[in-house]
């Protein structure tokens, strides 16, 4: 079976996708309604370091790799169907569209897709929704910005697919996001919607994300 992991944003847990968002609902309900084919998800915290460790290694903890490798080998782990043949996605929200955007054009040969709502683009931008210090967050180029990591790695990437809303602070990162990978040649799918920084956006158009994933599983297979 697919894996699609589902990262929160600031605030939240590994129960956040589940409880505030429905995502197994809408999983549920798009295998049942649509055909879609049936998705593992897997839902970790992002480390639950402060108000959000932006799924990035610090000093002395490295919550990059937590995403990355231990996570995918607790799944195989505890979910026989989970097996090497298995395909790999990754989407987030929010701090969580960040830590999906980047470490699936980090390491693309992980994932058959990524995808991210309402993103935080840039770690800089993490600074105000956290009341501490990102000092300890990692320094290295590569790991603070989608764009520069998803140039690093053109043209072995992933399928890519982000979204935001009319209304959401970080609209424009998203653009300006969308109209660097434009100007570069990186294929992806960008799209807006109404809505804010909320629940209710993102619960509604993971649907969309999910249906995207699948049309990624169908073609490879």
């Amino acid at each position: 079976m697919p894996v699609v992991i589902l990262l929160h944003g600031v605030y939240g847990s590994h129960w956040a996708w589940a409880l505030k968002g429905a995502a197994h609902m809408t999983n549920a309900r798009l295998q049942r309604e649509e055909g879609l084919p049936p998705f593992v998800l897997a839902m970790p915290s992002d480390g639950l370091w402060g108000d959000g460790s932006g799924y990035v290694a610090h000093r002395t903890q490295d919550f990059e790799r937590w995403i990355v490798n231990e996570v995918p080998a607790l799944v195989r782990q505890t979910v026989p169907a989970v097996t090497a043949a298995s395909s790999w996605f990754i989407a987030g929200l929010s701090m969580g569209g960040f830590g999906a955007l980047r470490l699936g054009a980090k390491y693309p040969e992980r994932f058959r897709a990524i995808a991210g709502h309402s993103s935080i683009t840039e770690l800089e931008q993490l600074k105000p929704f956290v009341i501490e210090s990102t000092g300890s967050f990692s320094a290295l180029e590569g790991d603070r910005s989608v764009l520069d990591t998803m140039l690093r790695n053109r043209g072995r990437l992933p399928a890519i697919r982000f979204d935001g809303g009319t209304a959401d602070p970080l609209l424009e990162a998203n653009r300006t996001l969308h109209d660097g990978l434009t100007l570069a040649g990186v294929a992806h799918v960008y799209e807006e919607f109404p809505g804010g920084h909320e629940w209710p956006y993102w619960e509604t158009h993971l649907a969309d994300t999910l249906r995207f994933f699948a049309a990624e599983e169908r073609r490879a297979t």
